[in-house]
């Protein structure tokens, strides 16, 4: 069943408002080929290994600038200067039709200022895992999963700042790249849909752990803990990496890892999802969102977990009106400003 171990603690606030798992194709020793299942495993060793994208020093610095109040904006525009791939990609975004403006703009410091401080956050985080997946995967599901995974950013440090979290930017950041380790499969899966008279099952594994190893070898979790040690995350986020699907297993930050996965889960109860059918609701949403919230934020409160439901239920009709992908790609028009910060 897929998401099952983060439902562990639903279950036991009311098995009646367990949903039915999402529609997969379900995966078995005897329906995968175990040499296809090596060879993938093998591909995506070399990927990890050889086409993995470094992490700029930055990013963490830029991270927590660009979360202040007020942003120090000559700062951070010298900062994106040092990088010419970042550069170029906000002076597109800025010059883009998705953003209209009459006059083309050449100048880092003026960009910064008309992209918004929150566009800006996301380019910096995602732009070099944007230049490693490239062409190589299939536009809508490189589409779903950065949708997905801003939805998942943008709640989690609505949740965060609404328990009063400290440092609630660490949430958003966290929640970003909860699931980073699901790219290299999509690019070994990508790979494998191109050579003549393959055939490939994708459909389901993307929200389930179970058929990632089955059709891996590996899950996106282990990869992701792969991914973050070689780019020296903190063991905090690391942590959320592999936790996400299992909050009460976290010994680190398990409030941290607990408002990711409650914000994950809440964008998944709604069928944003990589690779994946909607769930099937048995109940009223706001009822699973409070078991959810609960299972994941055991220190909440049931009328506490009600509000929040409530809250993220308005946040979320808000957030995906804004969450269209363009043509252009992720850059040219697909990233929405957090509307909790600006």
């Amino acid at each position: 069943m897929s998401r099952d171990k983060v439902e562990w603690g639903i279950a036991e606030k009311s098995e009646a408002l367990r949903p039915k798992p999402p529609v997969v194709a379900a995966a078995s020793p005897s329906t995968v080929d175990p040499e296809a299942r090596q060879s993938r495993k093998v591909a995506l060793m070399a990927a990890l290994s050889d086409g993995l994208p470094t992490l700029p020093a930055y990013v963490f610095e830029l991270n927590a600038m660009l979360a202040a109040s007020p942003v120090d904006l000559k700062r951070v525009g010298e900062i994106i200067r040092t990088d010419p791939s970042l550069s170029a990609q906000v002076l597109r975004l800025c010059n883009s039709a998705f953003m209209g403006f009459r006059e083309r703009v050449s100048k880092i410091e003026n960009a910064v200022m008309l992209v918004g401080t929150e566009r800006l956050r996301t380019m910096v985080l995602t732009c070099s895992l944007v230049e490693y997946v490239g062409h190589r995967v299939a536009s809508e599901d490189i589409q779903t999963f950065w949708q997905h995974c801003f939805l998942t950013a943008a709640l989690s440090e609505r949740i965060a700042r609404a328990i009063a979290l400290p440092q609630p930017e660490q949430a958003y950041l966290a929640g970003l790249l909860h699931d980073i380790g699901a790219l290299p499969l999509l690019v070994v899966t990508s790979a494998e849909a191109k050579r003549p008279a393959s055939v490939v099952a994708t459909c389901g594994w993307g929200e389930s752990v179970e058929l990632e190893r089955e059709h891996f070898g590996s899950d996106h979790c282990e990869i992701g803990r792969w991914i973050g040690v070689s780019w020296n995350f903190s063991p905090t986020l690391l942590e959320v990496m592999v936790k996400h699907h299992n909050p009460h297993e976290a010994t680190e930050d398990p409030a941290l890892v607990g408002v990711v996965a409650a914000a994950d889960q809440f964008c998944v109860r709604r069928g944003i999802v990589l690779g994946a059918a909607p769930p099937e609701l048995t109940e009223p949403a706001g009822n699973l969102d409070q078991a959810i919230f609960q299972a994941c934020l055991p220190q909440l409160k049931p009328g506490e977990a009600e509000k929040l439901a409530e809250m993220l239920e308005a946040d979320f009709l808000h957030l995906i009106q804004l969450m269209e992908f363009g043509a252009s790609g992720l850059f040219g028009g697909g990233i929405p400003k957090n509307p909790f910060r600006e």
